[in-house]
């Protein structure tokens, strides 16, 4: 597969829900413990269904050229051979990374 042809599935929580969405470009950001993620890639097939959870994403990504995800929110990232439909669903089975930054001090056990 040609480097352009690249299309990357990405799966992370974002408030609770499960996001699937399809870029052409993922590395790991200069801004510590974040994932970029560019060039977001939807299905432009001309076609009479319209898929709401398909265009509820692009309305939430529209006029976003990148996007930094929490690498702790990343569930999955795949190389696929073409875009699907980009969805969200309910994270009812998938629990955020627990993160307890509050009173911690440094050198004690609590971090």
């Amino acid at each position: 597969m040609s480097r352009s042809a690249e299309i990357f599935k990405v799966t992370f929580l974002n408030k609770g829900k499960v996001y699937e969405i399809f870029v052409r470009s993922v590395y790991q950001s200069d801004l510590y413990g974040f994932i970029e993620v560019e060039d977001f890639v939807f299905n432009e097939r001309s076609q009479v269904l319209v898929d709401p959870g398909e265009e509820k994403l692009k309305a939430e990504f529209a006029g976003v050229s990148r996007s930094f995800l929490p690498m702790q929110a990343v569930i999955r990232i795949d190389e696929v051979e073409q875009s699907g439909v980009a969805k969200i669903s309910s994270g009812d089975n998938i629990s955020p990374f627990p993160v307890s930054l509050v009173g911690a001090k440094p050198g004690s056990k609590d971090v």
